[in-house]
């Protein structure tokens, strides 16, 4: 089992910045990715960023050059900062741990709201 904890959502105007954490613990694996989803109201659940072991990222396109992500190994913790925020950017954040062979692990979500 693995276990997240997540930190850092709140409300901001937008062009306003926030930084999200991620801590993970537990059976963590040495092989893995860490990332961070987002659901909007009535939306499905999108990637917003992940980031391997590795050192790999992928972001979604409508973040690319405001959201960065980034990764502690030594606390297995993921972060992600988040700049220029837009009010289409407000959705729940949920924190993923994926272990090589697809299995995923779930925070509990942290809002993140976007006035304009």
């Amino acid at each position: 089992q693995v276990q997240l904890v997540e930190s850092g959502g709140g409300l901001v105007q937008a062009g306003g910045s926030l930084r999200l954490s991620c801590a993970a613990s537990g059976s963590i694996m040495r092989i893995n990715t860490m990332g961070w989803y987002r659901q909007a109201p009535g939306k499905q659940r999108e990637l917003v960023a992940s980031m391997s072991s590795g050192g790999i990222t992928n972001y979604v396109d409508s973040v690319k050059g405001r959201f960065t992500i980034s990764r502690d190994s030594a606390k297995n913790t993921v972060y992600l900062q988040m700049n220029s925020l837009k009010p289409e950017d407000t959705a729940v954040y949920y924190c993923n741990y994926r272990k090589l062979g697809g299995l995923d692990y779930w925070g509990q979500g942290t809002q993140v709201t976007v006035s304009s």
